[in-house]
């Protein structure tokens, strides 16, 4: 079995991870109150486009084969339209407690499509190390005095980050395939302006109706983190752990979010560490490895 020798994709994937378990917090400050969230998903898409574009005058990319035309529309639909729109806009009506645990399902989706769409083993370590993992993410956000709530003000939130989770769980699926033939800032450049196409009719009102002069510099800040490092730097960390590892594995480090958060908030003072986090990260990493480790050919 191996593990260490993709260490760099999973180092990759992780500092992606990273930057989502804190996405949660900094996307809420700016939704409603500055910016809707179809206004936010636009101006993440079109920031994503121009430095993916920028990127690949830096790194020489391959011109995509007409064959593969079909499945990067289907890859920009899933990881960049459906993915984004649902996201930010059940965001805005959940908390960041809500949609951290719903996303928990993501690996599992992403294993039962990879299964279906490009038959990839469904075997008893996966599955036992989705549930460890699964069991660690969810007992830390417990233990952090969340709770799962579908109320009525936030069961359609809730429906929606699980939506997203399926759309996001199909993307990696769809892009694995992409990323065995191309590199990942040229299927990066496409898929951005092509998801663009799609949002840009739903999102148009909400960003011509957005108040920009209203904004303080905080939300500047959170929104130039939303655009720069949640949409460029984590798509391109996830789609260069991809070229290395399966989309199960990826979907996996999800798990690693609320651990991150967590040590987040021990580190600035705002909580302390105790046995129950210890055991916690402990389950999500040892799922993260169970998942992850591949027998040799």
């Amino acid at each position: 079995m191996k593990f260490g020798k993709n260490i760099g994709a999973h180092i990759s994937i992780l500092s992606a991870n990273i930057i989502y378990g804190l996405n949660y917090t900094i996307a809420k400050e700016i939704m409603p109150n500055y910016l809707q969230p179809y206004a936010l998903t636009i101006c993440r898409v079109i920031a994503a486009s121009i430095l993916f574009w920028a990127f690949s005058f830096i790194y020489k990319t391959e011109k995509i084969a007409r064959k593969d035309i079909k499945t990067l529309v289907f890859a920009a639909i899933f990881g960049v339209t459906l993915n984004q729109l649902m996201f930010l806009k059940g965001l805005n009506y959940t908390t960041p407690i809500d949609a951290s645990i719903i996303m928990t399902v993501n690996p599992i989706l992403v294993l039962l499509v990879s299964a279906i769409v490009i038959g990839e083993l469904i075997n008893l370590r996966k599955i036992s190390g989705i549930i460890i993992g699964a069991t660690g993410a969810v007992l830390l956000i417990l233990m952090s005095g969340g709770k799962l709530d579908f109320s009525s003000d936030t069961f359609l939130g809730n429906v929606l980050v699980f939506l997203n989770a399926l759309s996001y769980g199909i993307y990696l699926v769809i892009v694995k395939t992409l990323m065995m033939k191309y590199k990942p800032t040229t299927v990066l450049k496409w898929i951005f302006p092509i998801g663009f196409l799609f949002i840009f009719p739903v999102g148009f009102e909400e960003l011509i109706h957005t108040d920009w002069n209203t904004i303080p510099a905080n939300i500047w800040w959170a929104i130039a983190y939303v655009l720069i490092a949640t949409t460029f730097l984590a798509y391109l960390l996830n789609v260069y752990g991809l070229q290395h590892v399966n989309a199960s594995t990826v979907s996996i480090y999800i798990y690693s979010q609320p651990v991150i958060a967590s040590f987040v908030s021990v580190i600035l003072g705002k909580d302390s560490l105790n046995t129950i986090k210890i055991l916690a990260t402990l389950l999500v990493f040892t799922g993260v490895y169970l998942v992850s480790i591949q027998k040799k050919k």
